[in-house]
Order: structure tokens, then sequence, then C-alpha cells
């Protein structure tokens, strides 16, 4: 039987290590949500596939690609497929800002979603919204009208969470370390400022936080089995001052959202 060195059992047990870890996919809507990810990652290379930037290298020890999304379900949809068909994530993992719906919430906490739903797909009437589940095309079996991330990476953003040294809040009443909550979070594609459809979309749909890409990702997800993640950092509370608070809460939001995800993406 042929000897192999230690030097090439090493080489071969960390390539092998990698290979079993796979990459975990990493998205983001626009760019502020993007420059903590990308600054932390060593290793970087760009690759351009249809027009979208995906840039793979590591984070915390990890095999990972970033791309950015840009705004509402279109583009978070065709960019969440063509990372799978290229990439083939083991999972993949959203950081972001929201609009809150939980009363209980301020801007700069942060949603760790459980179920993501959309809000604008279905029938509206004269008695109001009412939601419909997608479907496969191909199956043509109905979809969850809520998708349920993955148990585990729920689990444990959870719990790194609670060791994490966020950035603090400045709020008019203080400064504050940003609380964190599993929730329900929604999707449409409307930024919403109404404090009529933030009740609305807690009444029907109990709902923690409303953006525009996260059912579109996870509806991908869920249609090519890949297991994800949707970690949402407020920057408003989707009323009337919405604009002004995004404003003011955008960049804390997302780099408290990009630190979460960045100690999920680090944990063993």
């Amino acid at each position: 039987m042929k000897k192999i060195s230690l030097l090439t059992f090493l080489v071969f047990s960390i390539l092998f290590t990698s290979k079993a870890q796979g990459v975990t996919g990493i998205l983001a809507a626009f760019p502020p949500e993007l420059i903590l990810l990308e600054s932390q990652m060593t290793q970087k290379q760009d690759t351009v596939i249809s027009q979208v930037r995906f840039i793979h290298g590591e984070l915390r020890g990890r095999r990972v690609v970033l791309a950015e999304t840009g705004v509402g379900k279109v583009n978070a949809a065709i960019t969440t497929l063509l990372m799978i068909e290229h990439f083939k994530p083991r999972e993949i993992v959203f950081s972001g800002i929201a609009g809150g719906i939980d009363p209980a919430l301020s801007p700069g906490d942060l949603v760790i979603g459980t179920q993501i739903a959309y809000h604008d797909f279905g029938q509206i009437d004269d008695a109001g919204m009412h939601y419909w589940a997608t479907k496969n095309p191909f199956t043509r079996k109905e979809n969850p009208l809520k998708f349920h991330c993955d148990s585990a990476l729920v689990s444990k953003a959870f719990s790194v969470s609670r060791n994490l040294d966020f950035a603090k809040v400045e709020r008019n009443n203080g400064s504050f370390a940003p609380a964190v909550k599993k929730g329900i979070i929604v999707t449409g594609d409307v930024f919403v400022s109404s404090e009529k459809t933030t009740r609305r979309l807690l009444n029907d749909l109990h709902a923690a936080a409303t953006e525009m890409e996260g059912a579109a990702i996870a509806q991908t997800c869920y249609q090519q089995n890949t297991p994800f993640l949707i970690i949402r950092s407020l920057s408003d509370k989707a009323d009337g001052g919405a604009i002004r608070d995004m404003d003011k809460f955008l960049n804390v939001a997302a780099h408290n959202a990009a630190t979460l995800v960045m100690a999920v993406v680090g944990e063993k």
C-alpha cells in the first residue's frame, strides 16, 4: 500500500471538509446592507452571471458567495435562482432592513424570520385583501401560504444573538442595545408607510416586520429544496414617519443585521 505523507493527508482532509461543509449563500437587497459583509470577506473573487455580480470567498472561516439582489421580488427571485444554479449553496441567508409591524419593536431591533409570506399576492375587493398561496408551475401543487425558514438556522441565529455586541441604537429617549425577536416577516412590492396597512398586516398575518424581497427568496428556495433564513433589522415602524426614520436608522440597522448573519455563518 502506497504511503501518504502527512502534508498530503492534511491537504486532502481540508479539501474534503470544505466540500462537505459546502458554500453558504448570502443575499442583501442594496449596497448599505452589503458593506460590512463584503468588508469582512477574504480571498474574494468576482463572477458576473446574467448581469448579477457574485462575490465568492471566505467569511468567518466559511466558504460563502455574496450577492446584491436589487430591491423587489422579481430581482430577488432572479438572483436567488442564479445563485442556486451556479454555486449550489447548502443554505441561503438574507441580511437586510425592514419596516416594523410588531408594536413591541422599535427601529434598530432585529427579527429572525420563522415564517415568510407575501402580503400582496391574492385578491383585493371591497371586503379587503384575500391572501392566496403561490403554486409550483411544474408540479401544479400549492406552496405554503407562509414559507418556513430552516428551523436549525433559526435556532442557531437566536442562540448566537445572545452573545453578540450589536451597535447601540440612538433613539430620542436614549441609547439602546437592540432587541432580537423571532417572528413572521411579510413581503410585498411596496414600501409600507401607513399605520392602516401595518394594522392589517398585524391582524391578518401576525407579522413582525415587512420588506420587499424575503418571500420571493423563500419561494425560490422552497421550490429548489434549499434551506434558507431571512434576518431583518428594523429601519422604521412602517408608519407615516417611515421615510424619515429609515434615513436615520438605515446604517445601524444594516450593520446589526449583517453582524448577526456573520455570527450565524461562523457558528460551527
